[in-house]
């Protein structure tokens, strides 16, 4: 999953580079991606992701990592991120 967001999904898109004489080249714009340690209360340990500056302001927003991933639609999610939601909705279920 290079150059993907694990938590929003949010990927590489293309587009033009237009000159001042109109010209277009093609081009790419690459999402702000960011290693990072995201803790989770709930399990008790932390998890590496890959995300974007985007990402992690919103997880900041919403309270921490078990807040925003018990929000987060599965499909924009990796495989990674959707295995830790599940041992997250198991370990709250079980208290």
């Amino acid at each position: 999953m290079a150059r993907r967001c694990e938590l929003t999904g949010k990927a590489v898109l293309t587009g033009n580079n237009v000159s001042h004489a109109h010209n277009r080249t093609r081009r790419r714009f690459l999402p702000n991606l960011c290693k990072v340690t995201l803790t989770s209360e709930t399990l008790g340990r932390s998890v590496h992701f890959k995300v974007s500056a985007n990402a992690l302001r919103t997880v900041e927003h919403r309270g921490g990592l078990d807040a925003f991933l018990a929000k987060a639609k599965a499909a924009e999610l990796s495989l990674k991120a959707r295995r830790i939601k599940r041992q997250i909705e198991k370990a709250k279920s079980a208290t």
